[in-house]
């Protein structure tokens, strides 16, 4: 009686979807699985490590900028009831926000109220800044208020949370830079 090899693409596709089940394949087929789980396994290890420094390096980033401006991160984690490391990147967020929207030496001004300003704006998950181009000022406070919103959710934040995070911010900058400063961020955040 001669011995008939199974197929080799027949084995893979039984230890894709058969590796829980790996004891029910018949003798033949098992000669093959172990190189091919093992194969699977290591690709799927492969996957998960690529991913791994991405969030990692988020996480880190938050952290550092939660160290960056301790105070404000500290009241902004109270008000939101979240972590440092949300805080950091809900004010980097709106702070970003801010940016978008004000000419470069105004923003120095709210810049230079704030510790740790360039680790918090590096802390936003914001995909892009928005800003108020052609689209008028009140078509640009409700776009940038939604992307903040869809940041603060990347963060896992509520997007209502926006609204409570701008008084903070804004009391902080006060605090630090003055009325005349706190009033610049309070009016591109409105």
């Amino acid at each position: 009686m001669r011995h008939v090899k199974a197929p080799r693409r027949v084995a893979r596709g039984v230890v894709v979807l058969a590796v829980g089940t790996l004891t029910l394949l018949p003798a033949a087929a098992t000669a093959q699985v172990p190189a091919d789980a093992a194969k699977a396994a290591g690709q799927v290890q492969g996957a998960a490590t690529k991913a791994v420094p991405a969030a990692s390096g988020l996480a880190a980033g938050l952290a550092d900028a939660a160290k960056a401006s301790p105070d404000l991160v500290g009241a902004l984690s109270k008000e939101l009831g979240s972590s440092p490391g949300q805080a950091a990147g809900a004010a980097g967020t709106l702070f970003g926000l801010a940016k978008s929207r004000l000419k470069p030496e105004e923003f120095g001004q709210i810049s230079k109220a704030v510790p740790g300003m360039d680790a918090l704006l590096r802390a936003s998950p914001a995909a892009a800044p928005v800003g108020t181009s052609g689209l008028g000022q009140l078509a640009g406070s409700a776009a940038g208020l939604a992307s903040a919103a869809s940041a603060f959710s990347k963060l896992g934040l509520k997007p209502e949370l926006v609204a409570k995070a701008i008084p903070v911010l804004t009391q902080f900058v006060g605090k630090t830079g003055g009325a005349n400063v706190a009033g610049l961020l309070a009016g591109v955040l409105k």
